[in-house]
C-alpha cells in the first residue's frame, strides 16, 4: 500500500473505533515497512494489540497497541477527544514500561507525544491529508523504527542546522584561502545538490560519496572526478560505468570545480555521511544564505522563520481561492455522478463568499473554466440545473453513468490543468522559503484532486505542478541561487515522499526566465517590470524611513523618491514600495491577489498611506495586525496584509471574520478617515531637534550662567536653559542643560561669548559637514528649531504641557516656560488645567493609540504625532470656543490638579525600602490604588463633559470621537 492508497482508503472510512482501529494500524505497518504485531511477536511479549495494564489510580485498562521501547498507542473514533486519550496513556504509561513515545489517533490525525526522561515533551501532529509530506513520513517511520530520532533536538530542523553548519565550515575554509566568496557559494550549491541527489536516489549507488572515497584524499583527483560528474549531470550521460540522468536547470551550466584542500576534502566527506534527504527546505535556504554570504554571518545562531509563520499568508492569498475552486469542482463531480446533472445556481462564486452578517449567502456562478463544461454536460445528459432542482433523484442508467463518469473525469482534468497554470511571484524571494511553502501547498491540493479521482475510478492523473510555476526577484546573488535550489529540492522531496517518480529528463528545468537577479523596485530606466502572475507573496526588506538614506545612499534614495512621488510618502519604510508595486500590479490586471509582510508600523504614520491607497483601488481582505516574527536574526513585530482589487467578499482580521479591515488594520471605526480640525492647529509641536551635542552638564551650565561679561550686556541665561527629554519625563531626571540660540543670526549669537565658543568647539565640526545644507549653514542653531512652537509658547505662557513622543504610557507633565523640551517630546502650548485633564484622560489616550504608531509590540510603546493624534482629536467643548467656568470643565480642572499634586508628592518622596528611583514609568507600572482612583475621577469628569457614560469600551469611544470629528469638521 502506498501513501495515496492509504489516504484514499481512510478518507472515506466511517467505521467506529473498535471496527477500524486494528485494520488502520496494520495498514500503517505496511505503509512504513514494519512487521505487524503477530508477524513480529507471535507471543505478544513486546509488540501486541490490547496490552492489559493496571492504571495508575486504580482500575484495569488496555493500550490499543504497544511496542516495548517504542510506543503506547491509543485509538479514538473520528473527531473524538484525543486529549482524553493522551491523558489515558499518561495514567498507565508506567505499566507500559514508560515508552519513549505516546501516540493517540482518530484515523484522521496521529499525534505523537515524546516521553523521554529528562526532556521537555515535544508534539508531532500528522493529519491524514498531510501524511505524504516528508516531515510526516519521517516522524511516522521513526515511531516504528527509531524513536530516538524524535528525541527533542534530533529533528529535521536539527539535521538541517547540522548540514548547514558543515557547509559553513567548508565555505569559511575556502574563503580564507582567498577564493572569491560568490564562486565559493555557487560551487557549494552544486555540492549540496549532489549530496541531496544521492540520498534520494537521483544519483545511483551513493555516487558522490564514491567520488570522495575514490579520490582518497587527493584534491587534484577529486577535482577531476567532480568536474566529470558535474558535466554528466549538466547534459546526462555516462560517468564511468554509471548512467547519469540529465539534471540541467541552471545549476550545472557552469561546471567549474574550485580547488579544494585535503582538509576541505575531509570536511566534504564528513558532510556526505549526513542524511541530506531529511533537510527542511523551508529553513535551510535561509541558513545556507547566512553561512555562505559573509555579510550575513552575524546572524548565525539567530532564529529563522518557521514554516507555520509563512503558511498563514500562503493559505490566505494563494490557497483560499484555489480550495474554493476545488470545492466547486468536487460539488459538480458529486452531483453529476449521482444524478447526471449539476446545480449551477446553488454554487458559490469563489470570489463571492458570504459576507458576515448577511441574512442569506450571496450566490453567484461557478468558475468560468467550469461553467461551459457544466452547461454542456447538463444538456448532453438530459435536462438543466434548474430542472434538476424540481426533479426527483433517479438512478442513472449504465449508459448515463458512463457518460457521467466521463464528464466527471473531464471536470477534474480541467481543474488540474487550471492548477498547473497558477503562477506565484515573490518579488523579494530571498532564499526561497515562501515559494517553497507555496509549491508544497499547490502540490498537496493537486494530490487531493488526484486521490479523489482515484477513489471514484475517474482515471489516473500524474502530478504536474512544479517549480516552473514560481517566479522570484532577488538582488542578493547568494540568495538568488539558493532560492532556485530550495524549490527544486522541495519539489523532489514531495515527489519521493508521495510515491511518484521523476520520469522526464531533464530533472531540473531552466528557471532563468522565472527568477531574476535585480532590484525589484528601482531600475536605471525607471520602474522595473514584474511578471504577470496570479498571486504575489513574500516578506520584502524592512528598513525604517529614517535609515533609508543612511543605508542606501543619497543618489538611490533621491531617485526612489522621484520615481514614487505621490504614491509612497518620503521616508516610509522600504517595504512600502513593494506594497505599492503589488497594488499597481493588481490595478492593471497583472495579478489577482497579494499578501506581504511589513513591520507593524505600517499601520500608522506615513507608512499607512500605502494601505489607504490599496483600499482606494481595491481592498484588504485578510490581515494579522501584530505578530511576533524572526527576520534576519532580529525579533520584530510585523503585520501580515493580503489585498486584491475588491473581488474577495469575506474579510478576516486576526483570525476573526469582520465586516471590514481599515488601513490601520482595525475593524472598528476607521479613525484614519478623521480630518484635521482647524481649532487644534498651532497648539501641538514636536520639540526642537539639535542633531549635535548642544546639551551640557549642570556644572558647565553654572559656569556659563555665572559669566556676566558679554559684549551685548545680556546674561547667558537667555541662551543657556534647562532641557527635558522623554527620558527625563518617564525616568530619572538627567539634570541636563542646553545651549539654545533659538532663531538668532550668528552675529547676535556670538555675543553670548562662552556659550557660543562652546558650540563652536563641540558642534561646528559635526554640523558644518552635514549633508543637508540648511543644517550646515546654521550650525550654531538647533537643526530643527521649530519656529512655530516658539511663537506659540511666546504668547505669555508661564508653563506648558509636554509628553514623550514615544512611550509605553501616555504621560503628560507641566514644564516651566524657561525649560526647553527637545525632539524626544511633544509639547502643547496651553497652560490651563482643563486642557491638561482632557489630554491625560482615557478618552484621549484611546484616540492617540489608535492614531499613533505602535513600536514593535505594545509593551514597547506608541509614537504620538501632533497631526494624527492631536489635531484630529475633538475636544468636549464646541469648536472655536474655550472651556469656560461651566461646572463640567471645572470638574476636569479640579481632577487634573488633584492628579498632578498627588503624583508630584509621590515622586518627591522616598521610602527606606525603595530599591529603585521613583519615576513616572515605575509609578504607572505599579499603578497603586490611589493613582487608579485619581485617573478614574478624571476620566469620569471628561466623559461627563462629552455627555457620555464613563464605562464606554475602546471601540465605543473611537466611534463617538470619529462622529464628533466629523461634526467639528462640518
Amino acid at each position: 500500500m502506498d501513501i495515496a492508497q492509504f489516504i484514499a482508503k481512510w478518507q472515506r472510512t466511517d467505521l467506529k473505533e473498535r471496527s477500524a482501529a486494528q485494520e488502520h494500524f496494520l495498514d500503517l505497518c505496511h505503509l512504513v515497512g514494519h512487521p505487524t504485531p503477530a508477524e513480529a511477536d507471535p507471543t505478544g511479549e513486546h509488540f501486541c494489540f490490547e496490552r492489559g495494564v493496571a492504571k495508575h489510580g486504580g482500575g484495569e485498562g488496555f493500550a490499543d497497541v504497544w511496542k516495548r521501547g517504542h510506543f503506547g498507542w491509543e485509538y479514538k473514533g473520528k473527531h473524538k477527544d484525543l486529549a482524553a486519550a493522551y491523558d489515558q496513556l499518561l495514567r498507565y504509561r508506567d505499566a507500559l514500561e514508560n515508552p519513549p513515545l505516546l501516540v493517540v489517533c482518530d484515523m484522521d490525525r496521529i499525534i505523537v507525544h515524546t516521553n523521554f526522561t529528562g526532556t521537555v515533551s515535544a508534539v508531532h501532529e500528522i493529519s491524514l491529508m498531510r501524511l505524504g509530506e516528508p516531515s510526516s513520513i519521517d516522524v511516522l517511520r521513526a515511531v516504528f523504527h527509531d524513536p530516538e530520532a524524535l528525541r527533542p533536538g534530533r529533528t529535521s530542523v536539527a539535521i538541517t542546522q547540522e548540514v548547514a553548519r558543515r557547509v559553513a565550515e567548508i565555505a569559511e575554509a575556502m574563503r580564507q584561502r582567498g577564493l572569491d566568496p560568490t564562486a565559493v557559494a555557487h560551487f557549494l550549491d552544486r555540492i549540496v545538490f549532489c549530496l541531496f541527489a544521492e540520498d534520494v536516489g537521483l544519483l545511483p549507488d551513493k555516487l558522490f560519496s564514491q567520488v570522495v572515497a575514490k579520490a582518497a584524499g587527493d584534491p587534484a583527483r577529486f577535482g577531476k572526478l567532480l568536474g566529470q560528474l558535474f558535466e554528466a549531470m549538466a547534459t546526462g550521460g555516462d560517468f564511468g560505468l554509471e548512467r547519469i540522468r540529465h539534471f540541467n536547470g541552471s545549476l550545472f551550466n557552469d561546471c567549474t570545480v574550485l580547488p579544494v584542500s585535503a582538509d576541505e576534502m575531509t570536511r566534504i566527506a564528513a558532510a556526505a555521511d549526513l542524511d541530506w534527504s531529511a533537510v527542511d527546505p523551508s529553513i535551510f535556504g535561509t541558513l545556507f544564505e547566512r553561512f555562505l554570504d559573509p555579510a550575513k554571518r552575524s546572524q548565525l545562531g539567530a532564529h529563522f522563520t518557521g514554516r507555520e509563520d509563512i503558511q498563514a499568508i500562503v493559505d490566505a492569498v494563494v490557497m483560499q481561492p484555489l480550495r474554493r475552486e476545488w470545492d466547486e469542482t468536487r460539488q459538480l463531480v458529486d452531483n453529476v455522478l449521482a444524478t447526471g446533472k449539476k446545480r449551477l445556481t446553488a454554487t458559490t462564486n469563489p470570489a463571492r463568499s458570504p459576507v458576515p452578517g448577511n441574512a442569506e449567502p450571496q450566490l453567484g456562478t461557478i468558475p468560468a473554466h467550469l461553467a461551459k463544461i457544466a452547461n454542456t454536460a447538463d444538456q448532453e445528459l438530459g435536462g438543466t440545473a434548474e430542472g434538476f432542482a424540481r426533479s426527483p433523484v433517479k438512478p442513472l442508467s449504465p449508459a448515463a453513468l458512463r457518460k457521467a463518469m466521463g464528464e466527471a473525469e473531464s471536470l477534474i482534468h480541467h481543474f488540474l490543468i487550471r492548477l498547473q497554470a497558477v503562477k506565484v511571484l515573490d518579488p523579494a524571494c530571498g532564499s526561497g522559503n515562501f515559494l517553497y511553502v507555496a509549491l508544497q501547498e499547490l502540490k498537496n491540493l493537486e494530490k487531493t484532486a488526484i486521490v479523489y479521482a482515484m477513489e471514484r475510478n475517474l482515471g489516473s492523473f500524474l502530478p504536474m505542478v512544479g517549480p516552473w510555476q514560481l517566479y522570484g526577484i532577488e538582488i542578493n546573488p547568494y540568495a538568488f541561487d539558493l532560492a532556485q535550489m530550495t524549490v527544486w529540492i522541495g519539489w523532489l522531496q514531495w515527489i519521493r515522499a508521495n510515491g511518484f517518480y521523476v520520469v522526464s529528463d531533464p530533472i531540473l528545468k531552466p528557471l532563468s526566465k522565472n527568477f531574476q537577479l535585480k532590484d525589484a523596485i528601482l531600475a536605471e530606466e525607471g520602474e522595473p517590470e514584474w511578471p504577470t502572475v496570479d498571486f504575489i507573496i513574500g516578506n520584502p526588506p524592512f528598513l525604517g524611513g529614517n535609515r533609508i538614506r543612511q543605508e542606501l545612499g543619497n543618489d538611490y534614495v533621491d531617485t526612489l523618491f522621484r520615481q514614487y512621488a505621490d504614491r509612497v510618502p518620503a521616508f516610509a519604510d522600504l517595504c512600502c514600495y513593494w506594497f505599492e508595486k503589488a497594488r499597481a500590479h493588481i490595478e492593471v490586471g497583472k495579478c489577482r491577489r497579494a499578501g506581504l509582510l511589513a513591520t507593524q508600523g505600517i499601520r500608522g504614520g506615513a507608512n499607512r498611506e500605502v494601505l489607504k491607497r490599496i483600499k482606494e483601488t481595491g481592498d484588504i481582505f485578510w490581515a494579522v495586525a501584530d505578530q511576533n516574527w524572526i527576520l534576519d536574526g532580529a525579533n520584530v513585530h510585523v503585520s501580515l496584509v493580503a489585498f486584491d482589487n475588491g473581488a474577495e467578499a469575506s474579510r478576516t482580521l486576526d483570525g476573526r471574520m469582520v465586516a471590514k479591515v481599515n488601513p490601520d488594520l482595525t475593524s472598528a471605526s476607521d479613525v484614519t478617515t478623521a480630518t484635521i480640525l482647524p481649532e487644534n492647529q498651532g497648539i501641538s509641536f514636536q520639540g526642537p531637534s539639535p542633531k549635535a551635542p548642544f546639551d551640557i552638564d549642570a556644572a558647565v551650565a553654572a559656569s556659563m550662567l555665572a559669566d556676566i561679561g558679554n559684549p551685548n550686556g545680556r546674561p547667558n541665561s537667555d541662551v543657556v536653559r534647562p532641557v527635558v527629554s522623554a527620558v527625563d519625563i518617564g525616568q530619572a531626571p538627567r539634570g541636563k542643560w542646553t545651549i539654545d540660540f533659538s532663531l538668532m543670526p550668528i552675529e547676535e549669537a556670538a555675543q553670548y561669548e562662552k556659550p557660543f565658543e562652546y558650540v563652536k568647539a563641540h558642534v561646528y565640526s559635526i554640523r558644518s559637514t552635514n549633508r543637508r545644507a540648511a543644517y550646515a549653514e546654521k550650525w550654531w542653531q538647533y537643526a530643527e528649531a521649530r519656529p512655530g512652537m516658539r511663537a506659540a509658547l511666546g504668547k505669555g505662557l508661564s508653563r506648558y504641557i509636554a509628553t514623550p513622543r514615544v512611550s509605553k504610557y501616555r504621560h503628560f507633565i507641566w514644564l516651566d516656560a524657561s525649560v526647553l523640551a527637545n525632539d524626544g517630546t511633544i509639547i502643547f502650548a496651553r497652560d490651563d488645567d482643563t486642557f491638561f485633564g482632557v489630554l491625560h484622560s482615557r478618552i484621549h489616550e484611546v484616540w492617540a493609540r489608535a492614531q499613533g504608531t505602535q513600536l514593535r509590540e505594545k509593551e514597547s510603546g506608541c509614537r504620538y504625532t501632533p497631526t494624527s493624534c492631536f489635531e484630529t482629536f475633538p475636544m468636549p467643548w464646541p469648536p472655536g470656543q474655550e472651556p469656560t467656568t461651566d461646572v463640567r470643565y471645572m470638574a476636569i480642572a479640579e481632577a487634573a490638579r488633584d492628579l498632578v499634586k498627588k503624583r508630584d508628592a509621590w515622586l518627591a518622596g522616598a521610602n527606606p525600602g525603595d530599591k529603585k528611583p521613583r519615576t513616572l514609568t515605575r509609578l504607572y507600572n505599579e499603578r497603586p490604588t490611589w493613582l487608579d482612583i485619581a485617573h478614574r475621577t478624571l476620566d469620569t469628569a471628561v466623559a461627563a463633559a462629552y455627555g457620555w457614560k464613563p464605562d464606554l469600551t475602546d471601540e465605543e469611544i473611537l466611534e463617538r470621537l470619529l462622529e464628533e470629528n466629523g461634526k467639528a469638521a462640518g
